[in-house]
């Protein structure tokens, strides 16, 4: 399993949409091939950032199927006219110790 964090950050003023429009999104993520979870956190110190964590089979159920894939467009024409910058995203696995 590999957790995808978005690190985001939102326009000021406009936290409250973006997080209808990632409720919103979040069929789109969940219908998706190899799509096991999504999540949303709000930084405390800095209410303009946000993590999205998607839980992912594998980079590519990410990277490639989830990208080229209607659904990938659809969280982008909910969520992406909130953003401040790019988000800046990175995968992570868990390991055992």
């Amino acid at each position: 399993m590999v957790t995808e964090i978005a690190h985001l950050i939102i326009r000021s003023g406009e936290e409250a949409a973006f997080e209808k429009s990632v409720a919103l999104a979040k069929p789109h993520f969940l219908s998706a091939n190899g799509c096991h979870g999504v999540s949303l956190a709000r930084c405390i110190e800095n209410p303009q950032q946000y993590q999205l964590f998607v839980q992912w089979e594998t980079v590519d159920h990410h990277m490639v199927e989830f990208r080229q894939s209607e659904n990938f467009q659809k969280w982008r024409e909910l969520a992406s006219p909130h953003f401040a910058e790019a988000p800046r995203v990175e995968h992570i696995q868990d390991i055992a110790i």
